[in-house]
């Protein structure tokens, strides 16, 4: 019995895996992530979480490696009251929560670099990159159920003063105090698909009316086009010069070893011929002179059988 419900769980685990990798993989928009970390989210929590004021860390499947997730409860009144510090969003003395609950659930989002990237399919980021991960701030209603069966967002709107977002730690990018294209600019995304661009309040830290998403973007260097310095007229004058006398030089080196190569082979084929007429004709000095001879052939005499001497 044991064994059968071993097996069982690993065939489970084989099933419920490769589901699990692809529902990562299939996201495509920034508002599906965020229901889903939402759901993550609530799965986690336990009764420790009644505890207000506590900041928890949510922990998410392994295929979303990269998020980091807190969530912290208020009640609503204690909130406006007193503000809230969540990782890296300041929420100052006047923030309110609407609709306005009993008690309210604040997330924070840090998608890392990765999960940054899926931004730049759902809004239109052309000209810039980010070079911060976005960072996230929903609010939910969170009850006395501890089993949460039914989440709804909720809104988080700043009092006279405005939320703050920190990226000091986020970023290694050198600030540049002047200006210049490098000068970071804070980003926020918003739920209708519109990216809305502003200034830094301080150096890599922005500031916001509401919740949602932020980062830092900059805008994207163009290819810079180095012109070529103008030469002055003498300089291109004794160039010449001295390219046009390399070249003469190169073309006589050229002139010779064609003229060397014609001879050489002139005198191969001349005395190839010599040898050839040698072979036939054997060669002798007649005094100071070297004349060809031939060979001596002599006859060889015969005796005639029928010889009569004459008569007397």
């Amino acid at each position: 019995m044991g064994s059968l419900f071993f097996l069982t769980l690993i065939i489970l685990s084989w099933v419920l895996l490769p589901l699990t990798e692809t529902e990562a993989q299939d996201i495509k928009s920034s508002r599906l992530l965020d229901l889903l970390i939402r759901d993550y989210t609530f799965k986690s929590l336990n009764s420790h979480f009644y505890h207000t004021g506590l900041i928890h860390k949510v922990n998410l499947p392994a295929n979303f490696s990269g998020i980091r997730v807190n969530t912290v409860r208020f009640r609503c009144g204690s909130l406006k009251r007193y503000g809230a510090q969540v990782k890296e969003f300041h929420l100052d003395i006047g923030v309110s929560v609407h609709p306005c609950v009993e008690r309210v659930m604040v997330v924070s989002q840090n998608l890392g670099h990765n999960w940054s990237s899926i931004y730049y399919a759902n809004y239109d980021l052309s000209g810039y990159q980010l070079v911060s991960p976005v960072l996230g701030l929903l609010a939910y209603n969170a009850g006395t159920d501890v089993n949460f069966s039914n989440p709804f967002e909720l809104g988080i709107h700043a009092g006279e003063k405005p939320i703050t977002i920190d990226f000091r730690n986020l970023t290694k990018m050198n600030y540049n105090n002047g200006s210049g294209s490098l000068m970071p600019l804070c980003a926020s995304f918003e739920g209708d698909g519109k990216l809305s661009l502003a200034k830094q309040a301080s150096p890599y830290v922005c500031v916001a009316r509401r919740n949602g998403h932020f980062g830092l973007v900059v805008e994207k260097p163009f290819p810079v086009v180095q012109l070529r310095k103008r030469e002055s007229p003498w300089k291109v004058a004794v160039g010449s010069s001295i390219g046009a006398s390399l070249g003469a030089f190169l073309l006589g080196l050229l002139l010779v070893a064609m003229f060397v190569r014609v001879k050489k082979r002139s005198r191969m084929e001349e005395l190839e011929r010599r040898a050839y007429e040698e072979e036939a004709l054997q060669v002798s000095m007649v005094g100071h002179v070297r004349a060809p001879t031939a060979s001596v052939t002599r006859t060889m005499p015969t005796l005639e059988h029928e010889y009569k001497p004459p008569p007397h």
